[in-house]
């Protein structure tokens, strides 16, 4: 692999960890929302990466194929004081887990920086390599 597929492969990966951690800090944002007047509430998303091939199956990389929403249930609190309340006083927020999604969120954060750190490598050897040859 050239030294140049290594800044596609890493560079997808950046590219693919960015959209995850945007829809992280969404669901994060939506954690207590709860449904609106059509009944429908916010539910967690979550990325799906795929495989992609950057030239004849000689390099990888990652990219975001879709983007879901999870239809579980969302979670339901007993207050019929609540605007929002249904006929039996519950209130359906979004079905979000706030401890998944910070973790979910330290580790695409984890992998962003994983991949910097590859790119930083392959261009510090880039410039040795260079070095060497001036002198």
């Amino acid at each position: 692999m050239s030294m140049l597929k290594i800044f596609d492969v890493s560079g997808s990966a950046v590219s693919a960890q960015t959209q995850r951690l945007n829809v992280v800090a969404s669901n994060l944002a939506n954690v207590d929302t709860v449904a609106g007047p059509d009944g429908s509430v916010y539910r967690n998303r979550q990325v799906v990466f795929e495989t992609t091939y950057m030239d004849e199956l000689t390099s990888a990389g990652v990219r975001v194929s879709n983007v879901r929403e999870d239809d579980t249930p969302g979670r339901r609190v007993f207050d019929p004081k609540h605007p929002a309340a249904d006929q039996q006083g519950y209130v359906t927020y979004a079905n979000v887990n706030a401890v998944e999604e910070v973790v979910n969120m330290i580790s695409a954060s984890r992998s962003y920086q994983n991949n910097i750190e590859v790119m930083n490598t392959a261009k510090s050897l880039a410039l040795k390599t260079l070095q060497m040859g001036q002198g």
